[in-house]
């Protein structure tokens, strides 16, 4: 804000500025924005898959997202379970994501026979790196 006023910017630009424009001053001279204005976050995307069975037909629909939440119901020792109940396992979880370039792989959505979530994550990470468990009111900054 002190950059715009120190230039001599009236406040009817102000929001020509946040749109990307070059403005004049109160001098009539042309400011251009990118001196007045910082580089934009780089935009995110969250895809959310659920209550599914492995299915490769959605890493196209969700190919580069910042962020993958998938199911992981069971670990492969339980893979034979995956398909009649339709979900899917942490290492499939992992190879939609691999498959779809994602940047972070949450996993959830776990069955209740196993005590220790950490066997999903570390079975993900043998396919996909970036794996973090999900959990009822865990929150995520990305």
């Amino acid at each position: 804000m002190n950059a715009v006023l120190n230039e001599g910017i009236d406040v009817a630009y102000y929001r020509k500025l946040k749109q990307g424009a070059d403005v004049p001053n109160l001098k009539g001279e042309l400011v251009k924005n990118d001196t007045m204005t910082l580089p934009a976050n780089p935009p995110k995307s969250y895809a959310f898959c659920s209550d599914t069975a492995y299915n490769e037909a959605v890493v196209p629909i969700i190919k580069n997202t910042t962020v993958l939440y998938h199911e992981s119901t069971f670990v492969d020792q339980h893979k034979k379970l995956a398909l009649p109940t339709k979900h899917s396992t942490a290492k499939e979880a992992a190879s939609i994501a691999k498959q779809a370039n994602v940047g972070t792989l949450i996993l959830g959505h776990y069955s209740t026979r196993y005590n220790d979530l950490n066997v999903f994550k570390e079975e993900a990470q043998t396919i996909f790196n970036n794996v973090l468990l999900g959990d009822d009111g865990k929150v995520f900054e990305f």
